[in-house]
């Protein structure tokens, strides 16, 4: 458990750099989140041990994540509606998380999200945290269900992704992280495929911050 709260404190650490007051103006977003992804991807394989092959990115992991990322994006735009007529602030915080792909090449930007930032924290956040999480709760908890088992460690891990948005002190960034956070992390628990979790967050990326943006 040592080595996994040692790689969620170097992602904590990631994500403060690119999402901190103090040090976001002084870095490239879109290089920053990229190395991210890819330190990421290191301590998932190299520390949590993660095992991914091309076999599970068959025709029903490509439906069920198809299908998902079609479903978010709907959750997206109805909470995006309702949080606009809601709170005064929403708006203009939605409007500074889009203003991260101003002045850039948003194929680009489409291509990193699509095959490395969107994988890369599903990788990590759900193949690696959720499932040690999940693993340390059996191990000291024997007494609690299956699905007690599962719902907390969704839930820890859910909480987790959002609080390392903090420092954005954007509340639509952070609500936005953790129903993210909840909704692959019930995929990926029930529908018990990485593969499937990948393709619905990298599709989600795409379809919702480059071509049908929710503003």
């Amino acid at each position: 458990m040592n080595r996994t709260i040692l790689s969620l404190s170097i992602a904590a650490l990631l994500w403060f750099v690119m999402f901190s007051p103090w040090t976001a103006p002084l870095i490239n977003f879109w290089s920053s989140m990229s190395l991210s992804a890819v330190i990421l991807c290191i301590l998932s394989f190299y520390v949590g041990k993660v095992r991914l092959t091309l076999r599970e990115f068959g025709l029903k992991a490509l439906l069920l994540g198809i299908a998902s990322a079609t479903a978010l994006w709907g959750i997206f735009w109805i909470g995006n509606y309702l949080s606009t007529r809601w709170f005064g602030f929403a708006h203009t915080q939605v409007g500074e998380i889009y203003a991260m792909k101003e002045g850039h090449n948003l194929r680009l930007v489409a291509l990193l999200l699509l095959f490395l930032i969107g994988p890369a924290e599903e990788i990590f956040w759900r193949g690696y945290i959720q499932n040690r999480i999940m693993q340390f709760i059996r191990s000291h908890r024997s007494r609690f269900s299956s699905l007690t088992v599962t719902l907390i460690s969704v839930a820890l891990t859910s909480t987790v992704y959002s609080l390392v948005h903090i420092w954005s002190f954007n509340f639509m960034l952070i609500m936005a992280s953790l129903v993210c956070g909840i909704f692959w992390g019930l995929l990926y628990a029930f529908g018990r495929s990485l593969a499937a979790t990948i393709i619905s967050h990298a599709l989600w990326d795409v379809a919702v911050f480059i071509l049908f943006p929710i503003h």
